[in-house]
């Protein structure tokens, strides 16, 4: 090392005690007081080593015995960050922040003289009037991060000020903040777009490749934040979200922000649940809702004629290898007879699609009585009808939910539409069933089987 004194700074640590509610993830606060640094301000409970003989894990446990009286097992702390921080005065020091989540004991204020108040926080709602350095902690920790830098400037506040905010997430050897978390670059880009961001809670669905996650902001607003493992699939969704998505209105998000170089976007989030799994009564109304978003979908943008094959078929043989072990008998026969007819099909005029257009995309909102879209990476030009396929399995044996459909769609099937649909729907079938093969994903199977069986009760030979 270079001569002169070698460099000591102080150590300490911050208990983040977090209790889950209904409204989300809460953490336990004490407002600082008296003759003490940052007096006034909401801080973690926090304190610095008695000295060499002490590790970090025991300084944590007998700090919130000493300020809040509650009592921790050194087995259930777990390591949340670390931040080397530097004051507005030019000291540093390095703090260790560490997650609790059982513990004995009902939080008190345990030494008034140092502080007059203690309150359970929603980590995605923090008081304006907290330590800047404890803000960045839990702003690092809420981002998933490991290791955070800190370095106040002269002049800077005490106080948390987000004009002056100093936090800098520093990856690890993944290049991530987290395994729950996108990389860093993704963390930049989305910030870019809408702001500080305080909570990130990833919200991918279970048999996708995408990273989906919802996120807070620190000036408040939620925004979900979009990565796509293909580089077809992003420009299939930025396409739509582009093109003809603002034709509907409320009915779909809107995109805030694309990054081609990451596959990522940022939407805007639209209130509702999923229609998949819940049962919304009256259905027949639910399903004159979803007719008429179908057909606003088709009519976002006009028709055109059909310049090229509109059916996929170049992969059927391909899926075919894949899914042959769990077809049923004479179900491979019955694919490529129905396949073969596509040739002989007429011409559809193709228009908007959205390609997933299923029960999980479709969100009600019960108070604004609103259905909306979303996911729109299979969007692309085709027959209209393609977009029945996948809702066909919602109203299989409710003749009455299929006629509320077509209802709200503003008019009946065209026997060529008809027709398209059962093509569709096989090579749909023989495609869910050898991705589901190749992902262990037993409901992906069962759902192509089922959807096999019923159009082969339905068709003739």
């Amino acid at each position: 090392m270079s001569g002169g004194q070698r460099h000591t700074e102080p150590v300490d640590v911050h208990l983040i005690l977090r209790r889950e509610t209904a409204d989300g993830p809460q953490v336990l606060l004490s407002r600082r007081a008296g003759q003490v640094y940052a007096a006034g301000l909401w801080h973690l409970p926090s304190g610095h080593l008695d000295g060499p003989h002490e590790d970090v894990v025991t300084a944590l446990i007998r700090e919130a015995r000493e300020e809040t009286g509650v009592v921790i097992d050194p087995a259930d702390v777990r390591s949340a960050v670390t931040v080397h921080h530097r004051s507005p005065g030019g000291a540093s020091r390095t703090g260790h922040f560490f997650e609790v989540r059982r513990w004995k004991g009902e939080p008190r204020i345990a030494e008034p003289d140092v502080c007059d108040a203690m309150n359970w926080a929603p980590l995605h709602a923090l008081p304006a009037q907290a330590v800047a350095y404890c803000r960045a902690g839990l702003d690092a920790y809420t981002a998933g991060a490991h290791f955070a830098l800190h370095f106040q400037l002269p002049g800077d506040s005490i106080a948390f000020d987000p004009g002056t905010d100093r936090l800098h997430l520093v990856p690890d050897v993944t290049g991530q903040t987290s395994t729950a978390h996108p990389n860093a670059a993704v963390v930049e880009f989305a910030e870019r777009t809408v702001g500080r961001i305080t909570e990130w809670t990833d919200t991918s669905w279970a048999r996708e490749e995408n990273r989906v996650w919802r996120v807070h902001g620190l000036q408040g607003g939620t925004w979900y934040v979009k990565v796509h493992q293909r580089d077809r699939f992003h420009q299939r969704e930025v396409n739509a979200l582009r093109g003809w998505v603002p034709r509907l209105g409320a009915a779909a998000p809107r995109l805030m922000a694309a990054e081609p170089a990451l596959r990522a976007v940022v939407i805007t989030a639209v209130p509702g649940r999923p229609l998949h799994g819940a049962v919304h009564p009256p259905q027949e109304e639910q399903f004159h809702r979803i007719g008429r978003l179908a057909a606003a979908i088709h009519a976002s943008a006009p028709a055109r004629p059909a310049t090229g094959p509109v059916l996929p078929l170049g992969k059927l043989e391909r899926h075919l290898d894949s899914a042959r072990l769990l077809l049923a008998p004479g179900d491979e026969e019955f694919v490529k007879a129905v396949a073969g007819r596509a040739a002989t099909l007429p011409a559809l005029a193709t228009v908007p699609t959205h390609g997933d257009f299923q029960l999980r995309n479709l969100l009600w909102d019960p108070a604004a009585k609103t259905l909306h879209v979303i996911d729109f990476e299979r969007s692309e030009e085709g027959p209209g009808v393609r977009d029945f396929v996948r809702l066909a399995d919602a109203w299989h044996g409710r003749p009455d939910l299929f006629e509320a459909l077509i209802e709200g769609y503003g008019r009946p099937l065209t026997p060529a539409e008809e027709l398209y649909m059962e093509v569709l729907t096989v090579l749909d079938s023989v495609s869910g069933i050898a991705y589901g093969a190749a992902t262990h994903d037993p409901e992906l199977i069962e759902r192509g089987r089922r959807a096999l069986a019923r159009l082969r009760a339905a068709v003739r030979p």
